[in-house]
């Protein structure tokens, strides 16, 4: 299997040596090194190595906390192939050449550049900073976001964090799930990535390089994309969302039923909404005469003869009230 290894070491002519002899020794296969930071004489380095998948792990650890002055960030299943140069330009022309799909060719794309499980687009609302400190969760008028559009490998139901204010920037969340998070400026959208410990192995935090990164490439793509970010909106509720009625205002009189309302019927027949259809019995010249139905109150339609039936053939609908 492909793993991601992040060790912070001394910043000092062959303790990178010493690290790459420990990781052949045990059994890793480098492929590539990112140095993400050289500060203060300590430098943070990205490992890719092809790991035995039968092996364990945590010889590979004891090996390279054997180093003095070597500190293990963090080890995590790798997504794609190692990074090479200019991937990211690429990934930009793709957009351009597309952009009806440009949002989902650039959600679907950022976990391999960035070695993250999974990403998603999501929507702010326009007023977060007014519920600013309320809950997080997927509960919509919370303040936190909604998935506009996410990977294939994220979870379901997405729960996502309390993303504002919105800036570039790296969080934790809970169970081991580290994000990074990005907006577009525009129509309250953000780009967010996870990494999620698993497999006993521990991910490392998003380094600011990595944020930095993801940022310019969502300004580019923000920029490319341009007004079709303004259509992006959060998918609509589930149908059978009940919306509880507002109450009355007090002391206004409750509201009556509504009448039941005839159906209009052709020519020769009775029909009505209340129940079964009576025929009318005939008056005493051979006329319409009175129903059971219309006795007790309920609407419906009379037979009438042919010649008083109107010419579209269709009758008025009739309501009567006893008493």
């Amino acid at each position: 299997m492909l793993l991601r290894v992040r060790v912070t070491l001394p910043d000092r002519p062959g303790t990178l040596g010493q690290v790459a002899r420990t990781l052949g020794v045990a059994g890793a296969d480098i492929v590539q090194v990112v140095v993400l930071e050289r500060l203060g004489g300590r430098a943070v380095d990205d490992f890719t190595v092809v790991w035995p998948g039968a092996s364990r792990v945590d010889r590979l650890c004891a090996g390279l906390g054997a180093i003095p002055g070597v500190r293990v960030n963090g080890m995590w299943r790798a997504i794609g192939a190692p990074n090479g140069g200019g991937q990211d330009a690429e990934l930009l022309a793709q957009i351009a050449a597309n952009p009806a799909d440009g949002l989902a060719t650039l959600v679907d794309a950022v976990p391999g550049l960035l070695a993250a499980d999974w990403a998603a687009a999501a929507v702010v609302p326009a007023d977060w900073a007014a519920r600013t400190g309320m809950g997080a969760g997927t509960v919509r008028g919370s303040g936190a976001p909604a998935v506009a559009y996410a990977s294939w490998r994220a979870p379901s139901p997405l729960h996502l964090p309390e993303v504002t204010p919105l800036r570039a920037r790296s969080l934790n969340g809970p169970a081991g799930t580290h994000y990074a998070v990005a907006p577009f400026g525009r129509a309250g959208l953000v780009l967010m990535l996870a990494r999620v410990d698993g497999d006993g192995l521990a991910a490392a935090g998003f380094h600011v390089t990595e944020v930095d990164r993801i940022a310019q490439l969502v300004r580019a793509a923000a920029t490319i994309l341009g007004d079709r970010l303004d259509l992006v909106s959060a998918p609509p509720e589930p149908a059978g969302t009940a919306v509880p009625d507002e109450p009355a205002a007090a002391g206004s009189a409750p509201a009556l039923p509504m009448p039941p309302v005839a159906v209009p019927a052709t020519t020769g027949s009775a029909a009505t909404l209340t129940g079964p259809v009576v025929p009318a019995k005939p008056g005493p010249t051979g006329g319409p005469g009175m129903t059971a139905a219309m006795a007790s109150g309920s609407a419906v339609a009379p037979i009438l003869p042919a010649a008083l039936a109107p010419p579209s053939g269709r009758l008025p609908a009739i309501m009567t009230r006893h008493g």
